[in-house]
């Protein structure tokens, strides 16, 4: 699964606006382009925790939209989506059976403020019938 929004990025007098075409609550600027898209890394990985911690839904990136930069959110935040996306409608109490742990333990692997380790994720992953697979860009 790969986490990576896309921006538009208009000119505009003295440096660039985006705008998330996924999340529309969401937009950002700089003075530059690369000041502009390193900002809206920012944004996204807010908005994203803002969300996930008010129990409002998460879109999914769209993908092949012409003329946008894909802007991926903080690794912690990454992990916490792709948890909740791997796990879908499964209960989380059959997780955290699976990995041997407590419902709380289990619960913040799907908090974008807690760092797990690779162990703990590929773990998981494993109970979810997944691989853990990392990637530098």
């Amino acid at each position: 699964m790969d986490i990576r929004y896309p921006v538009i990025c208009e000119p505009e007098e003295g440096g660039y606006l985006v705008k998330f075409v996924d999340l529309e609550e969401a937009f950002t600027e700089g003075d530059t382009m690369d000041e502009a898209l390193f900002n809206a890394a920012e944004v996204l990985t807010l908005t994203l925790d803002g969300r996930m911690e008010e129990g409002q839904e998460v879109p999914p990136p769209s993908v092949g939209v012409e003329g946008a930069f894909y802007i991926s959110p903080d690794a912690k935040t990454q992990a916490a989506l792709l948890m909740r996306q791997a796990r879908g409608d499964r209960p989380l109490a059959d997780i955290a059976r699976a990995l041997e742990t407590s419902w709380p333990s289990a619960k913040r692997l799907e908090d974008p403020h807690h760092w797990p380790s690779l162990k703990q994720l590929e773990k998981a992953a494993a109970a979810l019938g997944k691989r853990l697979v990392l990637s530098f860009e």
